[in-house]
């Protein structure tokens, strides 16, 4: 299994929007980012990621599964563009703020850290062990 995050501005698709659609599950399309593209190529079933909120929030804000690999992004006729399905999780106890993650030495690669801008990024086992601890959510998803 392997760890990604997943990041939103919430007046796009929120934490809430991503949870309404149940177990069902959402397209994470839209993304047009040849290195997220990529990311979400090598994502398997049942991979787990972060749900975060960029904007104003900068925080991961929940988890989330992935339920469908690679397939055509259903925005666009362009077929360049593949996107997954994620489904939400649960929410964090505790938001993780980037400045928490900032200042946590232990997390000072963290992709989120080196390019910010990049939508869908993957999170090493120990960043995803790290977070979650700081989070307060069970680091083995099920």
């Amino acid at each position: 299994m392997r760890y990604w995050l997943f990041k939103s501005e919430p007046s796009t698709w929120s934490w809430q929007d991503q949870v309404a659609k149940g177990d069902a599950g959402e397209e994470w399309d839209g993304v047009r980012n040849y290195q997220a593209r990529n990311f979400m190529r090598e994502m398997a079933i049942g991979d787990k990621g972060f749900f975060y909120h960029s904007q104003k929030e900068k925080a991961i804000v929940g988890t989330v599964e992935v339920i469908a690999e690679a397939h055509p992004d259903s925005t666009t006729k362009d077929d360049r563009w593949e996107c997954v399905d994620i489904k939400a999780l649960e929410a964090v106890n505790k938001p993780v703020t980037l400045e928490m993650i900032k200042r946590e030495p232990q997390l000072s690669e963290m992709v989120l850290l080196r390019n910010s801008r990049l939508s869908v990024q993957p999170v090493t086992d120990q960043e995803w062990q790290i977070v979650c601890r700081m989070a307060g959510v069970a680091t083995d998803l099920k």
